[in-house]
């Protein structure tokens, strides 16, 4: 097998993408450390908050920037653990990063307001996001995708808000966002579930390989080309991703759906168990406060 230092420090370690990731997180931190008396509301981001954000944007690097970047343009299966991190992963952690006084100054916007209130009702989310992750997988869909380079910016960032909008309803910490409550976020996330199954099923169950970018040596080759520079690319003599991998066309794409299944049910099952605790917190809550009301009420006896 060949390694990938063959494509070179440029297609393995993305520099311009680097100093992009660098740029976001130093205007981060510049908002929530020195010019949030400037926004309504803004206070002083917490430890937890640069936390969730910084470990967001360096997975973010780390997904699209690094030489798993590359593997996931020659391997299915490294490409379904950047879609599964990407989407699934990373979400949340920025959800949780952002304060809540700028995200209220983010969406409050003229324009993004009604659009985010659109696609964040959480039917809507449901749909746009699981609809869409499903589209994609499409064989004639993703081989045209996967091979324009516009294209596939395109399709992939709005595949990453449509995911920001479905984690939102379920992770959101402000309460006029609150369009779910209790054991609704439960429901919501086994619904989320079942929608992103049968993607992963195809995928795995399939007697064949489904993708020409993977199995097609011209497709493969112009799908590669998306991230490994033409004149690299003009000096090696590639067959196909076999020369990267022991693992067999079908068996890569099963283990491509069986690790993205994998992925997202540990997620899930994290956020279950977060909404889950959550709800019965908040029930405690008002029991204690009923409880104290109740006791406040009653008539004090004199001896």
């Amino acid at each position: 097998m060949f390694s990938l230092d063959l494509f070179g420090f440029r297609a393995n370690w993305s520099p311009v993408y680097f100093v992009c990731i660098l740029l976001i997180l130093a205007f981060y931190y510049l908002i929530v450390f020195k010019y949030y008396p400037r926004f309504k509301g803004g206070q002083k981001a917490t430890a937890k908050q640069t936390t969730y954000f910084t470990v967001g944007i360096i997975l973010l690097y780390v997904i699209k920037g690094s030489p798993l970047d590359l593997l996931g343009h020659i391997t299915f299966y490294a490409h379904m653990v950047q879609m599964a991190t990407l989407y699934l992963v990373i979400p949340p952690l920025l959800i949780f990063g952002l304060p809540d006084w700028l995200w209220r100054n983010l969406i409050n916007t003229r324009v993004i307001k009604p659009l985010f209130a659109f696609i964040t009702k959480p039917l809507i989310a449901l749909i746009l996001f699981n609809g869409m992750f499903s589209l994609y997988h499409i064989p004639l869909i993703f081989d045209v995708v996967k091979t324009d380079m516009w294209l596939h910016a395109v399709f992939t960032s709005v595949l990453f808000i449509f995911s920001i909008a479905m984690w939102w309803p379920l992770l959101n910490v402000l309460p006029e966002q609150q369009s779910l409550s209790g054991l609704k976020k439960v429901g919501y996330i086994f619904a989320d579930g079942v929608l992103l199954t049968p993607a992963c099923a195809l995928i795995i169950f399939a007697e064949t390989p489904m993708y020409a970018t993977f199995a097609d040596p011209t497709a493969w080759g112009q799908a590669l080309a998306l991230c490994v520079p033409p004149s690299t690319l003009a000096t090696l003599n590639l067959s196909g991703p076999e020369m990267f991998s022991s693992l067999s066309l079908i068996e890569d794409q099963r283990l491509g759906g069986v690790l993205m299944k994998i992925i997202q049910e540990i997620v899930y099952g994290v956020v279950l168990a977060y909404a889950f605790f959550s709800w019965y917190n908040s029930e405690r809550e008002k029991e204690k406060e009923e409880l104290a009301l109740y006791h406040q009420q009653q008539p004090r006896t004199t001896e």
